[in-house]
């Protein structure tokens, strides 16, 4: 690579000289070939020459101005005039694309717009535009992606103004696909109608939500629904604690026997199963309750099970299904029912093994992107920063 090429990072240029030191002076020539823009003639004619300043991108911590020696020329051909266009350098822009992406990069790490402004001697708006322009580019890049085959879908909260909006997650490939504005199915029903690749989805992990089980199955015909197990377990003890706060409201208030009760039993050091003990003498009709709970939760946490121990297992799942629908309490009736509309979707839990853990992780990293910007008024805006920061 010559030398001149290594020190601009740009092909067909040439240093002629340079001077001062920050920012550095650097006058170039271009040295490729020229032809019309307009008919692709190379027979020229040059009609004046001029002085083009040019910022580029940062030789260490100095900045740099390219002095480029730019000529009008007369197409022989065509019989137009133009001045001359350079590569690297788009028409009517005062700097490099180098330098352009240097600001975006800077940026996106972190530094404000106030203070890359005045280090580099350009605007805020400047920086923001920029910022925008490769962020659009980015997210072009991805516009027309087939759909994941391990698709991830939740909702996360927006603003005041908008409500919610939608998270499509790659699973397999651990990124962000989409976000959508709104989690009904009127407000998605437009957005999965122009999807490509619907097909191609073979798995869709989402938490127990009917507006998104209803659009699965009208658009992704070939994809199989699987119950987040977490979402699972997290509704098995909302209804617990529903029925303890029925038998001991005052009790449902303690919060480090709340704390206790929320555990896994495996989880519990001998002290704590001592302490629950001692409360269970006080309340007998709760420790069944507490019993049964955690043995259909350690049922759900079942994974990597192959078809034939998945054959097993449904008949006890049923069996749990049929106890809660039977027992007359409302927060466990309920929680049957509820089962039982989502028996498949549940239990295909035990066959694979991704959750939406991925998606939620994504949900805290767009928290921060909204808290960094002080929060978003416009949706698009916030959909390509997400797309290009999480995709």
């Amino acid at each position: 690579m010559p030398l001149d090429t290594s020190i601009l990072n740009l092909k067909d240029y040439e240093i002629v000289n340079s001077w001062n030191t920050n920012p550095i002076l650097i006058s170039v020539q271009y040295t490729g070939k020229i032809f019309c823009p307009f008919c692709n003639n190379g027979q020229l004619r040059i009609k004046d020459t001029f002085i083009r300043k040019i910022k580029h991108e940062s030789i260490g911590n100095r900045k740099s101005i390219l002095l480029l020696k730019t000529h009008k020329f007369k197409c022989n051909n065509c019989n137009r005039y133009f001045n001359q266009r350079f590569p690297g350098i788009l028409k009517y822009k005062r700097s490099t694309e180098g330098f352009r992406r240097e600001v975006f990069e800077k940026h996106n790490n972190g530094i404000c717009q106030n203070r890359l402004a005045k280090s580099l001697n350009i605007g805020p708006a400047t920086v923001e535009r920029w910022y925008h322009d490769f962020l659009k580019k980015n997210a072009a890049e991805t516009q027309n992606n087939f759909c994941p085959k391990v698709m991830g879908i939740d909702e996360h909260f927006f603003s005041k103004k908008d409500g919610y909006a939608t998270t499509i997650c790659d699973l397999g490939n651990h990124r962000v696909f989409d976000v959508v504005l709104g989690r009904s199915e009127s407000a998605l029903n437009r957005y999965f109608h122009r999807l490509n690749g619907k097909n191609n989805v073979k798995v869709v992990v989402m938490d127990m939500a009917e507006p998104y089980r209803s659009l699965i199955k009208k658009f992704f015909p070939k994809a199989k629904i699987v119950s987040d197990r977490f979402h699972v377990i997290r509704l098995i003890n909302y209804h617990f604690l529903k029925l303890w706060q029925q038998i001991d409201p005052m009790g449902r208030k303690n919060r480090g026997l709340l704390s206790l009760m929320r555990r896994h039993q495996e989880n519990l050091s001998p002290k704590q199963k001592h302490y629950l003990n001692i409360y269970f003498i006080k309340f007998p009709e709760l420790k069944p309750i507490y019993d049964f709970k955690h043995r259909l939760c350690k049922l759900m946490l079942i994974k990597h099970q192959t078809k034939r121990q998945c054959k097993r297992l449904i008949p006890l799942f049923l069996d749990y299904i049929n106890q809660l629908k039977n027992s007359l309490l409302d927060p466990f009736v309920t929680l049957g029912k509820t089962l039982e509309s989502w028996s498949e979707e549940v239990v295909r839990m035990w066959r694979f093994t991704k959750t939406n853990g991925i998606t939620e992780g994504f949900h805290t990293k767009m928290e921060m992107i909204s808290r960094r910007a002080f929060g978003f008024r416009n949706f698009e805006n916030y959909r390509l920063r997400v797309k290009v920061l999480c995709g």
